[in-house]
C-alpha cells in the first residue's frame, strides 16, 4: 500500500497531520489555482450573501468554491477530492492552501 493509499484510510488526529496528504493532493498548479479562484468566488458570494441576505449566495458559494476545486481535481490531478472523505479538514485545507499561495508559501 502506497503513501498516499494509507493516508486515505488513517483517521488524523489533528489538521497539522492532515495538511501535509491534503497538499500532496495538490500538486498539479492549473488543480491549486482552480481551488485558490474557486475559493475567492466563494469569499465574494459570502459577501453578496452578507449584503443582500439572500439565501440564493449561500448556494451559489458552494457551487463555485467546490465547483472549481472538483473540477480541479477529476480534470487534472486525476483524483478523488479529499473533501469525500475528509470534509471538514479538507475545508481548512482549503483555506489554509489559500493563505499559503497568497503569502508565497506554495507556487500559484
Amino acid at each position: 500500500m502506497t503513501t498516499t493509499q494509507r493516508a486515505r484510510y488513517t483517521p488524523y488526529k489533528s489538521f497539522a497531520e492532515f495538511y501535509p496528504y491534503y497538499l500532496s493532493e495538490h500538486r498539479h498548479p492549473v488543480c491549486r489555482r482552480l481551488h485558490f479562484f474557486g475559493s475567492l468566488g466563494a469569499l465574494f458570494c459570502l459577501a453578496r450573501l452578507a449584503v443582500t441576505m439572500n439565501p440564493a449566495w449561500l448556494v451559489a458559494a458552494l457551487l463555485w468554491g467546490y465547483g472549481l476545486a472538483w473540477i480541479g481535481h477529476f480534470a487534472f490531478e486525476r483524483n478523488r477530492p479529499a473533501s469525500f472523505r475528509q470534509p471538514l479538514y479538507s475545508l481548512l485545507g482549503d483555506w489554509a492552501m489559500f493563505r499559503d499561495i497568497l503569502t508565497g508559501r506554495i507556487a500559484f
